[in-house]
């Protein structure tokens, strides 16, 4: 059996604000790349929820932070759909992302 490590490094400031992010995964080279954020869903079967872990640097602006949710939102609907074929759900998220994008693009 094969396994993979994917590792995140966080360095904080004295208030325990990420000033640093950088991960790197054994598949795609063990070398450190850095990032302002990341975000990690865990699912938890026995409680039916997901345990989120949200981290993002404070030189991250708030353009940046709605993109990122933008993406995450698109990303989703797509592993939406091959992982079950729902076509109506992921059409519903990639309809919401359209309308989120929009929305940056009017301001």
């Amino acid at each position: 059996m094969k396994k993979s490590k994917i590792n995140i490094e966080v360095t904080l400031d004295e208030q325990n604000i990420p000033e640093n992010i950088q991960w790197s995964a054994e598949d795609a080279g063990a070398e450190l790349q850095k990032t302002k954020a990341i975000s990690i869903g865990i699912w938890d079967e026995k409680k039916r929820d997901t345990l989120m872990l949200d981290l993002w640097t404070k030189d991250m602006n708030v353009d940046e932070m709605k993109q990122f949710h933008i993406n995450l939102l698109g990303s989703s609907a797509s592993t939406l759909l091959s992982a079950t074929g729902d076509e109506f759900m992921s059409s519903e998220i990639s309809n919401l992302c359209e309308k989120l994008v929009q929305y940056l693009s009017e301001k």
